[in-house]
């Protein structure tokens, strides 16, 4: 009986729906319509990429049906905006109906060959706006982009139409080598500070080549891409203080400024080496992934942020540092690991992580045997700090003699409740690895007080009197400028910045 009842009332709504008379429809007029936003920016794009979608809402406010007799972009079928009214796609709509006291999405989305424009800079403003009626009635709402040129590159197909890759482990990647020559007479192995270069796949350097990074340039990898530096071959970044060189993922829009893991990672294999200067690595997967290099890989005012797992994994590695810092990732900051050789000099590893199972800094000897062995791990002058119990965390297979740590003068934060704060690796009392640290506990006692955590700001404040002023003076003689470029005094801070005045409130 329920049934038929059901039956019965879908059928009566169906037939009194069908037997309405339409509604009434007045021309649109001026000031009828009012907009969720007057300008509708859209966020930067690279010359030929389809942006974000961006929405519109339009309202109708009144108490009357209205028509709008047209709704177009200004520069009709010509523009390089796309619309979505109603669920119909287009440039030009006639007779748009919106009723009373309702509302409306528009959703806009644009794609821009920036060579379609003569412009001598590397960047176009592209406007265009959405009309609203005409005549009297005319309302609008203005469209703005800003577009960049670059240079693209990417794995090329062959006459057979297969696409390029490269082999890695009895495997093949998405990849490409670079060269001095490619396939548009392009000197692929110098990368300058015209334009940015938007990578696709991983853009490898061949073995016994040279990939020269110039200061000031801007490095953008698309998902599941990075840079590969095979055996043999280097990598020679140099930025300055003034032009930083800086790497990150491709996508523009704010919302993924901070997003970890939107690219794959530089990947300096067995047999390569390197030199990082003033270079900034944002949202990788893993910021420099260095594996049994025979040459010590060189950073120098290197920071690495929000990387979904390592901003640096070291495996059987040999790295120097000065003035490093490497903020948030989803494991430990810094991993050494399967043994290797590390020497990092006022430097920071900080890692406020927003998961469990996270650290400031790892080290292994992976099995213990005589090929993984921790032939030095050297932290001078530095700071390791986490939003976690213990922003050091070692695993020794070895004896103490095959695992040779020695902290000194740097602040390290551990608290274990049991006793694993005494016995080695973690006998933080044995000055022959532990000297002049400041060992925090958790609590106010020796915490850096960092300048502004979530927009990766880790310069310690004035806040921070337990630990301004303890470094080792003859190691900052070694690195005499901080990461900013400031003097480093007869007082030298810990980590790789000397303290700032704190924000205003």
């Amino acid at each position: 009986m329920r049934f038929y009842s059901l039956s019965f009332l879908s059928l009566l709504i169906i037939l009194l729906v069908s037997c309405r008379k339409d509604f009434d429809f007045e021309p649109h007029q001026s000031g009828q319509l009012s907009f969720s936003k007057d300008t509708v920016y859209l966020d930067t794009v690279f010359t030929n990429i389809g942006s974000s979608t961006y929405m519109l809402k339009v309202y109708n406010r009144s108490n009357k049906n209205i028509k709008i007799p047209q709704l177009q972009l200004a520069q009709g079928e010509k523009s390089h905006y796309r619309l979505l009214v109603d669920g119909q796609a287009g440039k030009v709509f006639q007779n748009v109906e919106l009723l009373a006291k309702d509302s409306m999405f528009i959703f806009i989305e644009t794609t821009i060959d920036y060579n379609q424009f003569k412009n001598q800079s590397s960047e176009y403003l592209y406007t265009d706006q959405i009309k609203f009626g005409n005549g009297s009635g005319l309302q609008q709402v203005e469209l703005v982009t800003l577009v960049k040129d670059a240079h693209f590159l990417y794995p090329q197909r062959n006459a057979e139409g297969i696409t390029e890759t490269l082999p890695f482990d009895d495997e093949e990647i998405y990849g490409f080598y670079l060269s001095e020559a490619n396939h548009n007479k392009e000197n692929t192995l110098h990368w300058k500070n015209d334009k940015p270069y938007v990578i696709y796949g991983y853009a490898a350097v061949p073995s016994t080549k040279t990939l020269q990074i110039d200061e000031g340039a801007k490095i953008h990898f698309h998902s599941n891409s990075g840079l590969l530096v095979a055996n043999k071959a280097t990598v020679l970044a140099r930025g300055t203080i003034e032009k930083p060189i800086q790497i990150q993922g491709d996508r523009l829009e704010p919302e993924f400024a901070n997003i970890p893991g939107q690219w794959g990672a530089i990947w300096l294999t067995v047999g390569s080496t390197g030199t990082f200067e003033n270079t900034i690595i944002k949202n990788p997967t893993v910021g420099l992934l260095i594996n049994k290099n025979t040459e010590t890989v060189q950073l120098h005012n290197v920071q690495i942020y929000n990387a979904s797992q390592n901003g640096i994994l070291g495996r059987a590695a040999k790295i120097y540092g000065t003035n490093v810092v490497v903020g948030n990732a989803g494991s430990a900051s810094l991993a050494c690991t399967f043994g290797g050789e590390y020497e990092f000099l006022h430097s920071s590893f900080v890692n406020y992580w927003n998961k469990p199972n996270h650290t400031a800094v790892s080290i292994d000897d992976y099995d213990g045997s005589a090929e993984f062995q921790i032939v030095k791990a050297l932290f001078e002058n530095c700071i390791l700090y986490s939003s976690a119990t213990e922003s050091l965390l070692m695993r020794a297979k070895s004896s103490p003699e095959n695992f040779k740590i020695h902290f000194k003068n740097s602040l390290i934060k551990y608290f274990s409740s049991g006793n694993g704060s005494t016995n080695f690796p973690y006998d933080f009392n044995n000055p022959s690895r532990f000297s002049a640290i400041l060992l925090s506990t958790g609590t106010d006692l020796y915490r850096p007080y960092f300048y502004n955590i979530s927009k990766n700001e880790l310069m310690i404040t004035d806040q921070s009197v337990d630990i301004i002023g303890k470094g080792n003076l003859e190691t900052a003689q070694k690195v005499p400028f901080d990461l900013s470029g400031k003097a480093r005094n007869i007082s030298p801070d810990l980590g790789a910045y000397q303290n700032v005045t704190s924000p205003k409130e």
